[in-house]
């Protein structure tokens, strides 16, 4: 009896640490399998997000496109991070619009966007006939405010270009940016301020 005991006890003893490694490495792959369904989601809930501030910033789709990649490669090897992340979004576009601020500066020039939307048009032309001088006149403006945004401090810049983007509230950018919502309308609403009265002297000039 005594000797069966003995049997039994080595047996658990031997395989302890077995069984321990085991539930180790379920563990290691349920958490891996967390963090692939979370990557999968991101991607498929919030690609066009990270899309649309990489093109805010570098206003070529072509960049956008390999800056929207590089977001993601950096997020795959970013992982181990994943599971203290709380807010996703975020997270995510703080990470996109690092990616595209680096690569404007890499590039040497800022042409960002303009005051509102900047893929609508800025004004419908009034007839067939005025259509060449409205497209001259448009462009002209738009030329003119990329110069301006550009030349704009980056305490304003910043929060303008990310306030045009559709997805994004005040309190998504000032999150982006690690500033508050308050911050971000009073600098909006500056920047917004100076870019009217700049464009306004501009064109006068122009006209003069």
């Amino acid at each position: 009896m005594i000797e069966g005991r003995r049997v039994v006890a080595g047996e658990a003893i031997l395989s302890g640490p077995a069984a321990t490694e085991r539930g180790n490495v379920e563990q290691v792959e349920a958490r891996d399998a967390r963090r692939d369904e979370m990557l999968e989601a991101m991607v498929r809930q919030h690609s066009r997000l990270v899309y649309r501030i990489a093109y805010a910033a570098l206003r070529s789709h072509h960049d956008a496109e390999d800056a929207t990649q590089e977001t993601f490669l950096r997020v795959v090897r970013y992982r181990t991070k994943l599971d203290a992340v709380e807010d996703p979004k975020t997270w995510l576009s703080r990470i996109a619009w690092r990616v595209a601020a680096d690569r404007s500066r890499q590039r040497g020039r800022k042409r960002e966007i303009v005051l509102e939307e900047s893929e609508k048009p800025l004004a419908e032309p009034a007839s067939c006939e005025a259509q060449a001088d409205e497209t001259v006149h448009g462009s002209e403006v738009g030329a003119a405010l990329e110069k301006l945004i550009a030349a704009l401090p980056e305490k304003l810049r910043q929060p303008l270009i990310l306030s045009a983007i559709e997805e994004m509230s005040p309190r998504d950018v000032g999150a982006t940016l690690r500033i508050n919502e308050a911050a971000v309308r009073s600098r909006v609403f500056r920047a917004r301020q100076i870019l009217r009265e700049k464009l306004a002297q501009a064109l006068g000039r122009k006209q003069e």
